[in-house]
């Protein structure tokens, strides 16, 4: 082992000299041309000129992960002087379990966008772009035995706007096909909770 008292100074300062030109020399000197022209075309590609709000948007489901997905979209990327704050928004039934995960989504959200979101705000509401529809249920026509049985069943009622209304209730009852309405919250079926 040499120490550095072992040197003799006029050695020690050709090594330095030796040192300061052959530190950090590339070991393959095309790889400067080869990142610079990857960088060219990943330039090209056009990700970098979306804004960060729609690049969160493409990539939502595997920035937010399957279970979150399916319940909130990012909405707004609003800017500030201490960072950027993220809305979302989330479906009512799911805003206490995307709270809870919403530090690590401010995580995951940060290395995507650019690494300054501070804070996510969370917008309760429906996902799909149009508004919620009213559900409703296949009808039939009522038969006239049936509508007979209804009046019949009825007719001992003294109020006749109480009566009007439970023959209403009693066609639509009857009216009714079995099939369930269809799902049109967006959510795809039923909570996790």
């Amino acid at each position: 082992m040499v120490t550095r008292s072992s040197l003799d100074p006029i050695e020690e300062a050709r090594a330095r000299i030796r040192l300061r030109y052959q530190r950090a020399t590339r070991a393959h000197p095309g790889m400067r041309q080869i990142g610079l022209s990857a960088e060219r075309i990943g330039r090209k590609s056009g990700a970098k000129k979306l804004p960060p709000i729609q690049i969160l948007r493409q990539r939502w489901r595997e920035i937010a992960g399957e279970q979150l997905y399916k319940y909130c979209r990012p909405e707004r990327l609003s800017g500030g002087k201490d960072g950027r704050v993220l809305t979302l928004l989330v479906v009512p039934q799911a805003a206490p379990m995307v709270q809870h995960q919403s530090e690590t989504l401010r995580q995951r959200v940060s290395v995507s966008a650019g690494g300054d979101i501070t804070a996510i705000k969370i917008k309760q509401g429906a996902l799909g772009n149009e508004p919620a529809k009213p559900m409703r249920r296949k009808t039939r026509p009522l038969t006239r035995a049936e509508r007979e049985a209804l009046q019949e069943s009825a007719a001992r009622i003294q109020d006749d706007k109480l009566r009007a209304a439970i023959v209403a209730l009693g066609e639509a009852m009857l009216t009714a096909e079995d099939t369930p309405p269809a799902d049109t919250s967006g959510t795809g079926g039923d909570l996790p909770f």
